[in-house]
């Protein structure tokens, strides 16, 4: 476990950050996965640890960080402006410590859409993108959609999502706005709401997230050929 530095005009603060290592891999990682968490579960809720053994297992490095709120035992996201700073100092550490493979940027809900913010700001530049649960609106507020950056994202972008995810609906407009996104992907699960939990079926979250990892890693091999 270590820490980054990000620097904040509110004071600079050192987040928390832990490693799962690649497993299985004589030479060097298939690539390295920097995995961001949602608003309102930190870097080890069992979901993103779910995510992070198996993509280890399936021969990734996986980073995940905590965001500078979280940090310091906020419940509630800061400026976006925060969270993309975070996205820069921990993007820019992993490149410098493993320069020889891709890079890619995951993240959970809140955590996908400040990584896509930071690649279309170019503050971070990912061989690829995967969102985990993309947040378009707020629930029942399909007017107030959270997309105009998304075209400023020359990386290939992949959108894990529900059908029944009510930050989606309706799902016309979801597959209109990722339809018009020039390397974007939908990975649809069925029947599945915000946190991939289907009705009807009970799996701990830590289960939830190794299959959302299996289901992604053909993608992530196509894009990226690793």
């Amino acid at each position: 476990m270590t820490s980054v530095l990000v620097e904040l005009p509110s004071g600079d603060v050192e987040v928390r950050t832990v490693a799962d290592l690649a497993r299985g891999r004589d030479g060097s990682p298939r690539g390295t996965i920097v995995l961001a968490h949602g608003a309102g579960a930190g870097m080890d809720h069992p979901f993103l640890a779910g995510v992070a053994d198996t993509f280890a297992g399936a021969g990734f490095d996986v980073v995940r960080f905590a965001f500078p709120y979280a940090q310091r035992g906020r419940r509630m996201p800061g400026p976006a402006a925060h969270a993309v700073a975070a996205w820069g100092a921990v993007f820019a550490d992993v490149v410098r410590r493993r320069p020889d493979v891709p890079v890619i940027a995951a993240g959970r809900s809140y955590g996908g859409r400040m990584a896509s913010m930071a690649a279309a700001e170019g503050v971070i530049a990912p061989a690829a993108l995967v969102y985990l649960g993309y947040p378009l609106h707020p629930p029942g507020a399909p007017e107030k959609v959270r997309a105009d950056h998304l075209p400023a994202i020359a990386a290939p972008q992949l959108f894990v999502s529900g059908t029944v995810d009510p930050f989606l609906q309706p799902l016309e407009q979801f597959t209109a706005v990722v339809g018009g996104l020039p390397r974007a992907s939908i990975l649809w699960v069925e029947g599945a709401r915000h946190s991939f939990e289907v009705r009807g079926t009970k799996r701990e979250s830590a289960v939830i997230g190794a299959d959302i990892a299996r289901q992604v890693d053909p993608w992530l091999a196509e894009a990226l050929g690793v």
